[in-house]
C-alpha cells in the first residue's frame, strides 16, 4: 500500500479547474510538511508548492492561481488548482517531508531525500 493516495487528476478546458488531494496511509502527516511536485512531458519534476503548520510556498508559475491546503485531522493534503493552462499539463506528485516546515523545498532537496510519494495524477489541460 502506498503511503501516500492521491486523487482528483483529469482532463480539463482552459481555464477550468481542478482539487487534487493526497491522504497518508500508514503515517501522519500532522508533523510532516507536503510538497506537490510536476513533471511536464519530456521535463523533469519540479516543486510548485509546499506547505507545513508555519508556512506555505509557491511557484511563480502557479501563484495566485493554485492554492494548497491541508486537514490534519483527514491526514491529508489539497491542492486546488484554478485559472489552469495548457502548461500546467503534467503528471503531479505530492511527497512527505520530514521537516517540521518546507525546508526541502526551500534548499531544492533531492527527490530521494523525500521519504514518502504518491503515486501520481495525469492533470491535462486541453481544449
Amino acid at each position: 500500500q502506498l503511503p501516500l493516495v492521491q486523487s482528483g487528476g483529469g482532463l480539463v478546458q482552459p481555464g477550468g479547474s481542478l482539487t487534487l488531494s493526497c491522504a497518508a496511509s500508514g503515517f501522519s502527516l500532522g508533523t510532516y510538511s507536503l510538497t506537490w511536485f510536476r513533471q511536464a512531458p519530456g521535463g523533469n519534476r519540479e516543486g510548485i508548492s509546499c506547505i507545513s503548520n508555519s508556512d506555505t510556498h509557491y511557484e511563480d508559475s502557479v501563484k495566485g492561481r493554485f492554492t494548497i491546503s491541508r486537514d490534519n485531522a483527514k491526514n491529508t493534503v489539497f491542492l486546488q488548482m484554478n485559472s489552469l493552462k495548457p502548461e500546467d499539463t503534467a503528471v503531479y506528485y505530492c511527497a512527505a517531508d520530514r521537516y517540521s516546515f518546507c525546508a526541502g523545498y526551500i534548499n531544492g532537496a533531492h527527490l530521494y531525500e523525500y521519504p514518502y510519494w504518491g503515486q501520481g495524477t495525469q492533470v491535462t489541460v486541453s481544449s
